[in-house]
């Protein structure tokens, strides 16, 4: 994949460990430009002093705001117009309906629904002028299985999916793609907290999928011929 992307321009949500620090990688390998974007600013610096053309910037997308102002600052930072756009910030709480709390409540929807409806919102428009462009969305196969303590996590993946297929109904013939990559159970630091191997409700960290595997799909679905889109792809460890 070596020069695929020369000269293409991406960003990318939840970009400062696991999945989103995997897709970064992939891109830049590939010769990509690459917005990172994430709040924890140490964590972007540190990914993008291994990459060759990645620059970082801290942002909150949780906040409404952050949408309009990643796509108004895009351009400078990455020296054009976006190509690409992963979809990936998101927050995984665990809990039951009755502990789940207005504040997992509030900042699940805003992040891991709020934030890609918004920035669909905001990159679309220019992607559509130029008939031209990538939309990926990163789901998890809790977009389409319920699982017990997942109600806020769900609840958003389930109306993220939905989000692209509305995306993918708008988009036909525009020359803009849209992709939804939904991966089972995969190893990344969210899951240090929960200590999943100790845990039988979850699926052992040495049979979840490596980050490294999703990012090869959203790798593979952006290097497809223009006039190609992927659906939709569905990861489970083999």
């Amino acid at each position: 994949m070596t020069g695929r992307l020369e000269g293409r321009r991406a960003v990318i949500t939840g970009a400062s460990r696991g999945i989103g620090a995997a897709i970064a990688r992939a891109l830049d390998g590939a010769g990509a430009s690459t917005l990172l974007v994430a709040r924890n600013m140490p964590a972007l610096d540190a990914v993008c002093s291994s990459l060759q053309r990645a620059t970082p910037l801290a942002l909150d997308l949780a906040d409404p705001a952050a949408a309009s102002n990643l796509a108004a600052a895009a351009p400078g930072l990455l020296g054009g117009d976006a190509d690409i756009l992963v979809n990936n910030a998101g927050i995984f709480p665990v809990a039951s309906i009755e502990q789940t709390t207005d504040d997992v409540i509030d900042r699940s929807l805003a992040l891991n629904l709020g934030a890609p409806l918004r920035l669909l919102r905001a990159f679309l428009p220019g992607m559509r002028a130029r008939r031209s462009g990538h939309i990926v969305t990163i789901g998890s196969i809790a977009d389409r299985v319920a699982y017990a303590k997942n109600a806020a996590y769900a609840a958003t993946k389930f109306g993220e999916r939905a989000l692209h297929e509305v995306a993918r109904a708008e988009l036909g013939g525009s020359g803009v793609r849209a992709t939804l990559i939904s991966p089972g159970p995969t190893d990344t630091p969210l899951w240090d907290a929960l200590d999943p191997d100790n845990d039988p409700s979850f699926t052992p960290r040495a049979k979840m999928l490596g980050a490294g595997a999703v990012a090869d799909a959203v790798l593979w679905a952006v290097t497809r011929p223009d006039d190609v889109n992927v659906d939709e792809l569905r990861l489970s460890r083999s």
